[in-house]
């Protein structure tokens, strides 16, 4: 499918998806890619078990976000639904929760589509969810859509169809592993929006986004502006400065070899100087040093990871805009990215114009 007809299903999918508005007390949480298993050592959640039932019930719910689960909640590619849903009760129930306060909203990804033939759900399903502000829109949607396997098809008319009101015979077609199939997909729906003029909130790929920016590019700016600050620094501060440079280039350079070329560890989906902030990613809840997810509250729209005990990467601990621990818990909140939700739409539309 070239990018026209891409582009064409993916604003009838906008138009077709559940709108909200957003007003001065909406509080909204977006978690994606928990991959429920049956608890077992194949279950990708597991490990994290803790602070997802403690970020979700003693932050979140207490605070009165509501919860966004932003596509492949069960992970339905390995396990069977009556499987996951035993093993997992006591989240489910914190999911209840959520929905009982009207505060759940449960969009569909590539994993947990075949919910779609259920009959015995508890919980409404959609493709997408519009949060409209005065100045703007933020889209939310898992982002498979915009994977190779996917845009071969008119997602709503044609796919869903094809796929979900048949016999469902889904090969797996996670990107997560896949550093070249991720960045075509992220370059996707990263021109889709800046041609929408909309600023999508996604999953899918398993890698946290702010602003159109990898970790890896924050990195690399965080960089230069501690270089560029280094000569003038006092002798205290060029100390300082040394040692987190000196971190974050291990960072860089573990991303380098993980990521194999590192071209595609970048997030410059645009040949031009101007990059659009219209592509964020919540990352997932099944990493190794935690779980990521975005937040809106207050006009802000914010990344942040939860860490256990194991806690974050060195880097993650340096550059925190904010550490935040959960009362009675070795569980902690690090805020990683913020920015105003009215500054954002300014910078989308303004920078956007032909």
């Amino acid at each position: 499918m070239k990018f026209k007809e891409f582009f064409a299903c993916f604003a009838r999918l906008v138009a077709a998806s559940p709108r909200e508005e957003l007003g001065p007390d909406s509080r909204y949480v977006f978690l994606s890619d928990l991959h429920l298993g049956d608890g077992g050592s194949r279950d990708d959640l597991s490990p994290n078990r803790g602070i997802v039932h403690n970020m979700l019930t003693h932050h979140y719910l207490e605070r009165g976000f509501t919860l966004v689960l932003n596509g492949d909640v069960e992970d339905l590619s390995k396990f069977r639904y009556e499987e996951i849903r035993p093993a997992w009760l006591t989240l489910y129930a914190i999911f209840d929760s959520f929905a009982e306060r009207g505060r759940l909203r449960k969009i569909i990804g590539n994993h947990d589509l075949a919910l779609l033939k259920r009959k015995d759900y508890p919980y409404p399903l959609s493709h997408g969810l519009v949060l409209e502000h005065a100045e703007g829109r933020l889209f939310a949607f898992h982002g498979h859509q915009a994977s190779k396997f996917f845009t071969e098809h008119d997602y709503l008319s044609d796919f869903v169809v094809r796929y979900i009101a048949r016999p469902l015979a889904l090969k797996n077609t996670s990107v997560d592993d896949d550093a070249k199939r991720r960045f075509k997909t992220e370059k996707r729906i990263y021109r889709a929006s800046r041609e929408l003029g909309v600023v999508s909130l996604t999953g899918h790929t398993h890698r946290p986004l702010f602003e159109s920016l990898s970790k890896y590019d924050s990195l690399r700016f965080s960089i230069e502006k501690l270089l560029r600050e280094y000569p003038d620094a006092e002798n205290g501060r060029r100390e300082a400065i040394a040692e987190l440079v000196g971190i974050y280039r291990d960072e860089l350079s573990r991303l380098d070899k993980k990521e194999r070329k590192r071209a595609l560890a970048a997030g410059l989906y645009d040949s031009s100087a101007l990059l659009v902030p219209c592509l964020f990613n919540s990352g997932c809840a099944t990493g190794k040093h935690g779980v990521t997810a975005l937040e809106y509250e207050g006009g802000q729209l914010s990344l942040v990871q939860w860490t256990g005990k194991r806690g974050p990467r060195p880097y993650v601990e340096r550059e925190a805009l904010m550490k935040e621990r959960l009362a009675g818990t070795p569980y902690a909140r690090y805020l990683l990215r913020t920015t105003s939700i009215e500054h954002l739409f300014a910078r989308l539309n303004l920078l956007s114009r032909r």
